[in-house]
């Protein structure tokens, strides 16, 4: 048995490890977490102060964490322990209504994820909901360049929600990231959305982050308040147009950068589905795109 040490802190390791089915769930739990928020296996490791070689690893189902290392783990992904490693023992009715819901299939729980949406949303009138569209979907998807063309057929306001962001803070989403982490974006990103379609705001185009579904308080808040639509292309497309217009920020020092987007979109397909409306960009004009949207959108 040796020891390796990752940043201070001393991992055991056995020269041949065993797969254990707990570890492998982590590991798989883990990727998950880290694909549906778009971070690389580098970017996550260097938010939470470990190897890449430790967290390559610890995904593959044979690395030994000590609690340590998940907690930080959890805070460079912005979510609680319990997220990572199991439910909230502090919540009892949260576990009934969980193991509850675990029981039901697909159809019977997105029917209940409805109802609650329904019965405990913010929104009092509906008419004010269908007024307010939100764009989402990944990046190269095309949600500005559909969301100008929209907003200008409907005579909204268009409004990319990461400009609000960076009024509200004073920083770009890079900056932010960089000097405040992942936790303050994100509440930055819930305030930045609430301060668009709270109250009576109406007739306005927002193009969400593609990470927006991350978040599921945030995510929960947009599908309440606006009417929303998946924005949705193949993943050459998303990677072709994200070259095009110069901005590998998701891709920077990833090798394996298509196999990243692939599972980034494998894990918020779900997510993204919850929209109102799916529309394909794939192999078509953007005057094509903007017509069906328009048509989806008007009879609301």
């Amino acid at each position: 048995m040796g020891r390796q040490t990752v940043k201070g802190i001393r991992v055991s390791k056995s020269a041949a490890p065993a797969v254990e089915p707990i570890l492998i769930r982590l590991g798989e739990r883990i990727r998950n977490l880290r694909a549906i928020r778009g971070m690389s296996r580098k970017s996550l490791a260097d938010g939470a102060g470990v190897s890449e070689r430790f967290l390559a690893d610890l995904e593959s189902g044979v690395g030994n964490a000590s609690i340590l290392l998940l907690s930080r783990l959890a805070d460079a992904l912005a979510l609680p322990l319990t997220e990572i490693v199991g439910g909230d023992g502090s919540r009892p009715e949260l576990n009934l209504a969980v193991q509850l819901l675990s029981r039901l299939d697909d159809a019977d729980l997105e029917e209940s994820r409805r109802w609650l949406q329904a019965r405990f949303s913010e929104v009092t009138q509906a008419e004010a909901r269908a007024t307010r569209i939100a764009l989402i979907g990944l990046r190269g998807a095309g949600k500005s360049t559909l969301g100008k063309k929209l907003a200008a057929a409907l005579q909204y306001r268009f409004v990319e929600l990461d400009q609000t962001i960076e009024e509200l803070s004073g920083m770009d989403s890079t900056q932010i990231h960089n000097m405040l982490g992942q936790s303050a974006y994100r509440r930055y990103e819930f305030e930045a959305l609430r301060s668009l379609v709270s109250g009576n705001s109406r007739d306005i185009v927002v193009a969400a982050p593609g990470s927006i579904v991350s978040e599921p308080e945030t995510f929960s808040f947009l599908l309440s308040n606006c009417r929303s639509v998946w924005i949705k292309a193949s993943p050459e497309e998303h990677m072709a147009r994200v070259i095009a217009q110069g901005d590998m920020r998701p891709m920077a020092g990833n090798r394996e950068a298509m196999n990243d987007l692939i599972r980034i979109l494998a894990t918020r397909d779900p997510l993204y589905a919850k929209a109102d409306i799916a529309i394909s960009t794939s192999n078509r004009s953007v005057d094509e795109t903007t017509l069906e949207l328009l048509r989806s959108i008007r009879p609301a």
